[in-house]
């Protein structure tokens, strides 16, 4: 059994080191786990626990791609989402891995979670159904795992949890992906022997914020938390994408990825985020087509006056962003594998002018007068010089910038940055090798 003298006296510190990469980090993350651990057997009482982690994750390139089955560049990072759970025994969760710390009892067939200072939310697992009442709530994510792996055929059973978060909501890091990837990593591992594929919890993931939370995410950001490390996605067949982890780290270069939350509000975006995928569609409809895919400059050119005339002049722009940005993603893939972090630069600069002229989602236009991400950018531009590249990170609209930044200038970057936008602004990422782990 896990405890926390085996964690204060640096047990696990391999695990931890793996997981985190910055040694500093590992008297914190000691105590982080050890709290946790402290937690559940206050809600839960005493007993065997496993621990699980799912990362964050960092757009790096592939700005609103993945929703048209394009390409993406992205990776985990060094911020996660623990649990420490405990199986719970019903005539629904049968387990070999997860019988021998599984107990039984009234919440049999009840998933019971507490999050941070949260209160406890219980989920039945009998429950599946779609309920617009519970959009933008962790209830929903955890419904729609649920559905998602009873809709394969997968296992499903309950269990009690504490969970802990360092992946900031709001702050473009995709804390619902990690949370979906979190509780899918969870039933593979506790009622499937650990056998479902990161992909496979993904798509569930995705299948969960799209339909119970009500949000019409792509895949990107569930398939970045699920696999782990930098990954280069062709989302070309979106049943079956085609993952490729890169052997690559920026830090090799002499650079690191540092982004900056500039304080906005997602509240309310919503309809802006689903604009982008309703706009692009609507271009591809009229070559008979679902998603851009496959669809050229010149055959926009071709079509203008008629495209601009059904769809008006932001689908054009969206579209053209679109086709551009997916040819972008493979070269700055190739530009890092080459080793030429100049072209790369290059490529990521042009990626985040692309989505401020093009793509438009930087900031609402339902609310031009707080523009956190122009004034982030703005800044980055002036702080940096030739320093680094900057771009918008993520959905957009409202909340983190993304900056790959030179390591002797980014002490300066980052004083600079906080300074505008408060203490705490900026932080460096590093990348995780691992998606969604069973980590003790």
């Amino acid at each position: 059994m896990i405890s926390s003298d085996i964690i204060s006296s640096g047990g696990i510190d391999n695990i931890l080191k793996d997981l985190y990469i910055d040694e500093s980090q590992l008297e914190y993350q000691r105590k982080r786990y050890i709290n946790a651990l402290n937690r559940f057997t206050q809600l839960y009482g005493e007993g065997d626990v496993l621990i699980f982690s799912a990362p964050g994750r960092s757009e790096i390139g592939g700005n609103h791609t993945d929703h048209q089955n394009g390409k993406v560049l992205a990776a985990s990072v060094n911020l996660d989402i623990i649990a420490v759970v405990r199986p719970v025994n019903s005539k629904e969760s049968v387990s070999e891995e997860g019988s021998l710390s599984g107990h039984s009892g009234v919440n049999a067939g009840i998933i019971r979670i507490v999050s941070d200072d949260y209160p406890m939310l219980e989920v039945s697992l009998s429950d599946t159904d779609i309920n617009k009442d519970e959009y933008s709530t962790t209830k929903a994510l955890v419904k729609g795992v649920i559905a998602g792996f009873k809709k394969k055929g997968f296992k499903t059973g309950a269990f009690d949890a504490f969970i802990t978060s360092d992946v900031p909501m709001g702050a473009g890091l995709s804390s619902s992906a990690a949370f979906e990837t979190l509780i899918g990593t969870i039933q593979s591992h506790i009622y499937n022997a650990g056998k479902i594929s990161a992909e496979d919890i993904a798509v569930i993931g995705q299948m969960a914020e799209n339909e119970y939370f009500g949000k019409p995410c792509g895949l990107m950001d569930q398939m970045a938390c699920s696999v782990g490390n930098m990954v280069y996605i062709d989302f070309n067949n979106k049943e079956n994408p085609v993952v490729n982890k890169l052997d690559v780290d920026i830090k090799k270069f002499g650079y690191s990825l540092c982004i900056t939350d500039t304080k906005g509000s997602h509240k309310d975006l919503t309809d802006d985020y689903a604009d982008i995928r309703r706009e692009m569609n609507a271009v591809a409809s009229y070559f008979g087509q679902e998603v851009l895919r496959g669809i050229t400059l010149k055959d926009i050119l071709d079509n203008f006056k008629e495209l601009q005339e059904k769809f008006g002049d932001r689908s054009i722009l969206r579209a053209v962003h679109f086709i551009a940005e997916n040819e972008r993603v493979e070269n700055e893939v190739n530009a890092l594998i080459s080793g030429n972090i100049d072209e790369f630069l290059r490529l990521v600069s042009k990626s985040g002018d692309s989505s401020y002229k093009y793509l438009q989602n930087i900031y609402s236009t339902k609310d031009t007068a707080n523009q956190g991400v122009s004034l982030g950018l703005m800044m980055s531009e002036i702080f940096l010089g030739d320093n680094g590249a900057c771009r918008v990170h993520g959905g957009g609209f409202a909340g983190t910038i993304l900056a790959i930044v030179k390591d002797t200038a980014i002490d300066e970057y980052r004083r600079n940055m906080d300074k505008i936008f408060g203490d705490g602004a900026s932080m460096i990422l590093q990348i995780r090798h691992c998606g969604g782990v069973r980590i003790i």
